[in-house]
């Protein structure tokens, strides 16, 4: 068994110099909690934009043509076109809020909550 007073190396603990730290010195920097300025990923919330301009449009006009206003000769064709709408609508939607709200820096949101494409 090795004895215990020997470093990895070889050297033996005794001969191991030590220096104290300052005691104002905790050890961190103020460098390393700052936080980098938040990347704005315009790719992303114009693909929201174009969703949710894209997604309006298909509930609008869906639900012209299921009220009538509109002369529709196989009717079986309208809800499927808001169904489309709706699903189309909602992830713009849902990222245009969260864009909005990191803008104006609510506490919760962040630009980091939507996906990035410039990977």
């Amino acid at each position: 068994m090795p004895a215990r007073n020997v470093v990895s190396n070889g050297t033996p603990n005794s001969k191991v110099r030590y220096s104290r730290l300052a005691s104002d010195d905790d050890g961190y920097i103020d460098l390393q909690f700052k936080r980098s300025p938040p990347k704005v990923p315009y790719k992303a919330i114009a693909l929201a934009t174009v969703l949710f301009v894209i997604g309006s449009l298909l509930i609008i006009i869906g639900a012209l043509l299921l009220a009538g206003y509109f002369g529709v000769t196989h009717s079986d064709r309208t809800l499927p076109v808001l169904i489309i709408g709706i699903l189309v609508f909602l992830p713009g939607i849902y990222h245009l809020r969260i864009a909005y709200y990191a803008s104006r820096g609510y506490p919760g949101y962040s630009y980091d909550d939507i996906p990035d494409f410039d990977d």
